[in-house]
C-alpha cells in the first residue's frame, strides 16, 4: 500500500478535492464517481459523501493508496 501524507492548508479539505490533490483520480468526475460507488474508506468507513469535509487527523484509502491528513504547520 502506498502511503501519502498530506499537508492541510486550512481547517478542512472536501473528499473529492483531496482525492484530485493526491493525484488519485484525474478529474472531479472521477472523484465524484469513485466516492458514489463506496470505494473510498474515511478512518476505515466508507463514505459516500462527495463534499465530505476531511480534517487533520483523518486518514483516507482509496486503490491501494492511504492519505494521511497533517496539520499544516
Amino acid at each position: 500500500m502506498q502511503i501519502l501524507e498530506f499537508d492541510l492548508d486550512g481547517d478542512y479539505v472536501e473528499l473529492k478535492q483531496l482525492l484530485k490533490l493526491a493525484d488519485l483520480v484525474t478529474s472531479g468526475g472521477e472523484a465524484k464517481t469513485v466516492i458514489s460507488d463506496g470505494l473510498v474508506l474515511v478512518d476505515g468507513e466508507v463514505e459516500l459523501r462527495k463534499a465530505c469535509k476531511i480534517r487533520a487527523g483523518q486518514v483516507v484509502e482509496f486503490n491501494e493508496s492511504q492519505i494521511r491528513v497533517l496539520a499544516s504547520p
